[in-house]
């Protein structure tokens, strides 16, 4: 699944670019993948392998390269430029519109825009955000919170205690993410969690109703996205279901092709749920730093055994 594509008009209003000519597609044009494009082989007439699906961006460069060419060659570099359904020509430093420029956007229907960036600081924000942008991402029922730096899911049927359990979390100064819904997003070899924008800050407690954490816990109880590092599964107790006692086999979830450390906590009256999520997560952290304590204990039981200690 992916979050509603990013348009030419939100890349304008996240950068703060001038329009110097609205396209006829100017608020349908859509950016769909992230790679940014320099077209200077294309004003030279080579297209071979030329995508117009990306953003076309002129640098110092390919200006001075137009800059060199009379007059009714730069008009042709650019008619050949916007025979393609890119979704937009950016200008960057600020450097001048050709006359030749402006006209054969207007005749094509092509979107002109400038900015102030230079050509490599705007060419990287612009991935940087269509990375984020253009993630796969899915929607996940559960809680998501930042305990003791690692970033913790917690999953479970509906009233069984996760966001009690976050509450408690929180009072102890760790920070909330997301509550009830978590979009998980995939960004090469990690999993990054965030809060749909609605309902961000907020959670709902059986018996109180909706809260917001952030009023009422502060900015430090909050946070806005987080690296998915541990899943805590929370299951009734079922006293027929052996649990795992001593963590020498290690679990795994699998979240968008990705398999992400997984603990089962059984769930009865009496139990501390947010401390043994606080000890899942530092336990978590040191065996991903190479320190096993089930497998220390076991080894220290073997050697017992074999009468070396």
């Amino acid at each position: 699944m992916r979050e509603n594509i990013p348009k030419v008009q939100n890349l304008v209003d996240v950068f703060d670019l001038e329009v110097l000519y609205r396209g006829s597609d100017y608020d349908e044009a859509v950016l769909t993948i992230l790679e940014v494009n320099r077209p200077g082989l294309q004003f030279s007439g080579f297209f071979d392998y030329f995508d117009p699906r990306r953003l076309q961006v002129i640098g110092k460069a390919e200006y001075t390269y137009l800059d060199s060419l009379p007059a009714d060659k730069r008009k042709r570099a650019f008619d050949d430029l916007f025979l393609y359904d890119i979704p937009a020509l950016v200008i960057s430093r600020n450097l001048g519109c050709f006359p030749e420029c402006l006209q054969s956007a207007q005749e094509h229907g092509r979107t002109l825009l400038r900015t102030s960036l230079t050509t490599v600081a705007f060419t990287s924000q612009t991935v940087d955000y269509l990375s984020r942008k253009l993630a796969p991402f899915i929607t996940q029922h559960g809680v998501l919170l930042d305990v003791y730096g690692e970033g913790v899911l917690m999953m479970g049927e509906s009233g069984i205690g996760k966001s009690e359990t976050a509450i408690e979390l929180i009072s102890r100064g760790h920070r909330l993410v997301a509550d009830d819904s978590v979009e998980i997003r995939r960004f090469s070899n990690q999993l990054v969690g965030t809060a749909p924008e609605i309902i961000r800050y907020y959670m709902e407690l059986r018996g109180i109703g909706v809260i917001d954490v952030r009023q009422l816990f502060g900015m430090q109880a909050v946070k806005n996205s987080a690296q998915i590092d541990l899943v805590v599964k929370f299951e009734q107790w079922d006293s027929a279901k052996f649990y795992d006692r001593l963590g020498i086999e290690d679990h795994f979830l699998d979240i968008m092709g990705l398999d992400v450390p997984c603990v089962t906590v059984p769930v009865r009256p009496g139990r501390n749920l947010a401390s043994i999520v606080e000890v899942a997560a530092m336990n978590n952290r040191h065996r991903r730093y190479g320190y096993n304590a089930a497998e220390e204990l076991a080894r220290r039981v073997d050697r017992r055994a074999e009468g070396k200690e």
